[in-house]
């Protein structure tokens, strides 16, 4: 198996899966239909596109930087008519940092990656108006699986938010194993994307905890005894 990891970071990110009407609300991580749906629009895929193949990938995100919530109160007119148009209520994330992850066969991972990198539409970080601040692209790890790609990977929170945390540990959120109660579900599976029927199933996800990966420090040619004579 081959994982591609995906750095998701940007001033404001809004993953909703159980938004609906005039109250858009977020998780506090991105969802499975979020992230498989800047995967799909990397490939170009139309919306009523066959989903089968990336909906198969195992899926999992690394809270880095969790953010904080943010309410918009928004108001609009109709453009023709000048009619108002319902009161609506849009949360997001600002400035939080995750890295996801996708786990499936080497063909396929390749095959997104290579998207990624070449993307026939932009990505965006759950609304368009929310585009990333940063290359989504952090590669591929081969022979390995999801959570322990997860784990290995270094942490991207911001310099920032690094001088203020001390060392500690890093949430995880993985598809359920089928043999294993998830902590929780959430509907966010995609079954199609269609304009005029979007349909999501449920997922169990399973939360875990890894410890903040370090920087490997290379070996240096430094010595500071070099200069000292001896007596």
């Amino acid at each position: 198996m081959s994982v591609l990891l995906l750095r998701l970071a940007g001033p404001l990110q809004s993953w909703g899966s159980a938004a609906r009407f005039v109250r858009r609300t977020t998780e506090n991580a991105p969802t499975k239909s979020g992230v498989l749906g800047m995967l799909a629009a990397a490939q170009g895929r139309g919306r009523d596109g066959d989903l089968s193949d990336l909906v198969a990938l195992r899926f999992g995100v690394r809270i880095d930087q969790p953010g904080t919530r943010l309410r918009d109160f928004q108001t609009a007119r109709h453009f023709d008519t000048d009619k108002a148009m319902p009161l609506s209520e849009r949360f997001y994330l600002a400035d939080a940092v995750f890295v996801a992850a996708v786990e499936g066969e080497r063909e396929l991972v390749r095959q997104l990656y290579a998207a990624v990198r070449e993307p026939v539409y932009l990505p965006y970080l759950g609304r368009r108006s929310c585009p990333p601040a940063l290359p989504v692209d952090l590669g591929l790890r081969e022979d390995t699986d999801l959570v322990t790609a997860l784990e290995e990977a270094p942490w991207q929170a911001s310099a920032w938010y690094r001088s203020r945390r001390q060392p500690g540990q890093l949430t995880i959120l993985h598809d359920s194993p089928p043999d294993r109660t998830p902590d929780v579900s959430l509907r966010d599976t995609p079954v199609s994307f269609s304009q005029t029927h979007r349909q999501y199933a449920l997922r169990g996800v399973t939360s875990t905890q890894a410890g903040i990966p370090t920087p490997q420090r290379s070996p240096t040619d430094h010595d500071p005894t070099s200069g000292l004579e001896a007596v």
